[in-house]
């Protein structure tokens, strides 16, 4: 079968493409997935780079995200059949709950190998079932970032109708979280620093939008679109440099919910504590909270917003893209060449 190994933390450049054995038959509790699309998140170019490597070796398969179909189970399977097509969950441990206390923090595509390959045998408790109406490469696309979006509107507590999301920026989170967010029949205001940007995230629901290069003060501005209130949470995604416009930008008692640290690890701050303000790392989630996204996604016929789609030989180029930072939505990896060669 072919698959990437990141033989050197190089960036991109570290990246090989290998051909090496089929992987052996499931196991009894085991499932045989053929990957048929997989997706790229930031963090793939963080591990790639060397962030972590402390906690790392060389020659791992990146990417946490794959959809694909089952070609054959183990002979105790209870969950899937041939034929069914299935994701991988982001942590391979963590089936529902509160996380595990040892669980594995960099999820799939790390330190457990990733699915930039054909094929993958895995438990059939990291797996999950396909929505009907979504594509291999939509598909593909959910296992991280919507997750996290997911959890980061509703893991520490309901997001209700009415209520305020402020999203940043255009990454997969960012969008899946507006898409969510409206499913929640919940008011979105979404920044960017692109016009252009801006008018797709209203075109998907955003109620208020703001160039954040043009307007550098935003949280005077989220204040003046909520009546001087605040947001009653916000989706923070930037780090240090955003986190304190975040606080000020969120109403006395509400929720910043921490998914990314692009800029570095925030420090919360004296209004975070006098103001009463709630803080909630996301660390993705487990099967359960994928499997009850997936009842939403199926129950509204959602559909993930894919910027690209690019053949498994060309896997540099999606990379390169991603790390241009001119994506909207998700950029893909159409693997059924590499299955077929």
């Amino acid at each position: 079968m072919k698959l990437y190994r990141c033989q050197r933390f190089e960036g991109i450049s570290g990246l090989a493409l290998s051909d090496e054995p089929d992987p052996p038959p499931p196991g009894a509790h085991e499932v045989l997935v053929r990957v048929n699309a997989s997706s790229l998140n930031f963090r793939e170019l963080l591990l790639m780079n060397g962030a972590f490597r402390e906690w790392m070796a060389p020659n791992f398969i990146p990417a946490s995200d794959g959809a694909g179909v089952v070609l054959a189970v183990g002979p105790r399977v209870r969950r899937f059949k041939p034929g069914d097509r299935v994701m991988a969950n982001f942590a391979e441990n963590w089936h529902g709950g509160a996380r595990p206390q040892h669980a594995d923090v960099l999820g799939r595509g790390a330190i457990v190998e990733g699915m930039l390959r054909d094929k993958v045998v895995l438990s059939e408790e990291e797996l999950v079932g396909v929505p009907d109406h979504l594509s291999d490469e939509e598909a593909a696309t959910l296992p991280c970032a919507a997750v996290t979006a997911w959890n980061a509107l509703c893991q520490h507590a309901p997001l209700l109708p009415g209520q305020t999301v402020l999203v940043q920026g255009t990454g997969g989170v960012s969008i899946f979280a507006l898409q969510l967010a409206r499913l929640f029949g919940a008011r979105v205001i979404a920044t960017s620093s692109s016009d252009a940007k801006l008018k797709r995230l209203a075109e998907l629901g955003a109620d208020a939008t703001i160039n954040y290069r043009e307007t550098p003060q935003w949280d005077d501005t989220v204040l003046r679109l909520t009546d001087g209130l605040g947001v009653d949470l916000v989706v923070e995604v930037g780090g240090a440099q955003t986190f304190g416009k975040s606080v000020a930008a969120t109403r006395d008692g509400g929720r910043i919910s921490v998914v990314g640290l692009l800029t570095g690890a925030p420090s919360p701050g004296e209004g975070f504590f006098t103001r009463g303000l709630s803080i909630a790392p996301i660390r993705v989630g487990s099967r359960q909270d994928f499997e009850a996204m997936n009842r939403a996604i199926d129950l509204h016929k959602l559909r993930p917003v894919i910027d690209s789609v690019h053949d498994f030989a060309h896997v540099p180029d999606a990379l390169r893209h991603l790390e241009s930072q001119k994506h909207f939505g998700k950029i893909v990896i159409r693997h059924q060449q590499a299955a077929n060669a």
